[in-house]
């Protein structure tokens, strides 16, 4: 996975976690990218600051691929807890593969020390409110995916692809915290 946090290395910049597609990367599940035209994300990239991840790519599905879904009823803690699996339109079980990328997804926050997250929302891996039902039907349901559920049971802060003005100050505030604790 491409990691985009080198530009600003040595400014001793909080990384953020963001979701590759949302960087322009043609990970998603049909080849494409869902790129994002954000002042916030624009600044996090000239200063080095975004760290790229696609859970599903890192936990060795191909792109493209089929789509996929948490079964009905399910959202990424329930997947988590073995209450859940994620199955892809053709019914064949992927979980192992969203599990794992999950797992890679927080090895690679805990590496760079990061404590915010802005993920493409309705995956079943990076959705961080609202994810699809698991009928392949488009309905959207409240939940989260595999890897918002895994970041945030880590305390990594998660917000989705419209809110980063929000990132952007939670991840001010973290700082603030961290300087201040730092005098202490």
């Amino acid at each position: 996975m491409l990691n985009l946090s080198t530009a600003g290395a040595g400014l001793g910049l909080p990384k953020v976690l963001v979701s590759a597609c949302l960087l322009g990367q043609p990970v998603r599940y049909d080849g494409g990218h869902q790129l994002a035209h954000h002042p916030v994300l624009a600044r996090w990239l000239a200063q080095g600051q975004a760290v790229a991840i696609c859970p599903e790519v890192a936990g060795g599905l191909p792109t493209p691929r089929p789509p996929a879904e948490i079964t009905t009823g399910g959202s990424g803690a329930s997947v988590l807890a073995g209450r859940a699996q994620v199955h892809d339109s053709a019914g064949n079980d992927v979980t192992d593969a969203f599990a794992r990328g999950a797992r890679l997804a927080l090895q690679l926050a805990q590496k760079h020390g990061i404590r915010v997250a802005v993920l493409k929302d309705f995956s079943p891996s990076c959705g961080s409110s609202h994810i699809y039902d698991g009928h392949f039907a488009g309905r959207k349901v409240a939940g989260d995916g595999v890897t918002s559920a895994l970041l945030r049971d880590a305390g990594i802060v998660v917000f989705g692809e419209h809110q980063w003005d929000a990132a952007a100050q939670a991840l001010q505030a973290l700082q603030a915290v961290a300087c201040a604790a730092g005098k202490d």
